[in-house]
């Protein structure tokens, strides 16, 4: 400090620590929303399929059914002599 300097007038500044709360709630904002429209979507297209399916059963006569695929297990078979 200079010679002459009155002490009880020096004004120390420091900047402030960052703080990290504005980019998580920023990123935990993003993936909620990108969750929700997802499910959104989701179940729209869900709704669609339904209903297409309703009216070409009603109309056309046509019936589809949506199983889930079971998996069989593969018999091994002797070889042809």
């Amino acid at each position: 400090m200079p010679a002459g300097t009155d002490l009880r007038k020096v004004v120390i500044v420091q900047e402030a620590p960052r703080s990290y709360a504005g980019p998580i709630l920023l990123t935990i904002t993003i993936v909620i929303g990108t969750v929700v429209v997802l499910l959104v979507v989701a179940f729209t297209v869900q709704i669609i399929a339904a209903s297409v399916v309703a009216v070409l059963s009603a109309t056309c006569g046509v019936g589809v059914t949506l199983n889930r695929a079971t998996k069989r297990a593969k018999t091994k078979r002797s070889p042809i002599k």
